[in-house]
């Protein structure tokens, strides 16, 4: 089923932000992350393996829902959509982005960083943004500006989001879902730890439930 970009970020109210150096690493990191309660990846395009671990995931592990990160031009896109991305996110927005993403039917997610690029997505009927690098550009203070002229835009908010922090974001009727890598630490990751990434998973997950008790 094609997702919309609502529906996406309604996904999780946690969405990891990967960056994967080896391929033997990727199914074994999906795994550990649904065993810990999260079902969506934002696998970013800083490394060589970022699309061949997003086509693996998606050819093996359907029920995970993948897409690409760090996707900055139309050939990014492109190639994400090739190599079976359900969805974008991108730390920024332009007009080559908002039409390679209409021609290729795929959902994006502009990063935005001020009022001037909200605009700019509202305008081409995007009403989900992720807010990056959001402690840096005003965090919760913006996003709570924002709601008045933008009732209509939904935010993920990235950068500077923690397992300490991230329920002060959730908590904005604005914010459907935060993204972060405390999920999965670089070391983790590369020593194989995948129990552990599962234990931060899973504590964080329980962290936003307690609090909507």
């Amino acid at each position: 089923m094609k997702l919309n970009g609502k529906q996406v970020l309604e996904i999780s109210p946690i969405v990891p932000v990967i960056a994967l150096d080896n391929i033997e690493d990727a199914l074994p990191l999906a795994k550990a992350l649904q065993d810990g309660g999260i079902n969506i990846m934002e696998i970013t395009l800083r490394t060589e393996t970022g699309l061949k671990a997003i086509k693996l995931i998606s050819e093996e592990m359907p029920s995970m829902n993948v897409g690409a990160g760090t996707v900055c031009n139309k050939d990014d896109l492109e190639n994400s959509v090739k190599h079976g991305a359900q969805f974008v996110f991108s730390p920024g927005i332009n007009e080559e982005l908002i039409k390679s993403a209409k021609d290729n039917d795929i959902v994006l997610i502009p990063g935005v960083s001020n009022a001037s690029e909200v605009m700019l997505a509202q305008n081409n009927n995007i009403t989900c943004c992720k807010l990056f690098p959001a402690s840096l550009v005003g965090g919760i203070d913006i996003l709570k500006a924002f709601k008045g002229p933008f009732q209509k835009m939904n935010f993920c908010p990235t950068g500077g989001v923690s397992i300490n922090n991230m329920n002060d974001f959730l908590d904005l009727s604005n914010v459907l879902c935060v993204g972060g890598s405390w999920l999965v630490p670089k070391n983790l990751i590369k020593d194989r730890k995948f129990e552990e990434i599962t234990n931060i998973t899973r504590a964080s997950i329980e962290k936003i439930n307690n609090r909507r008790v």
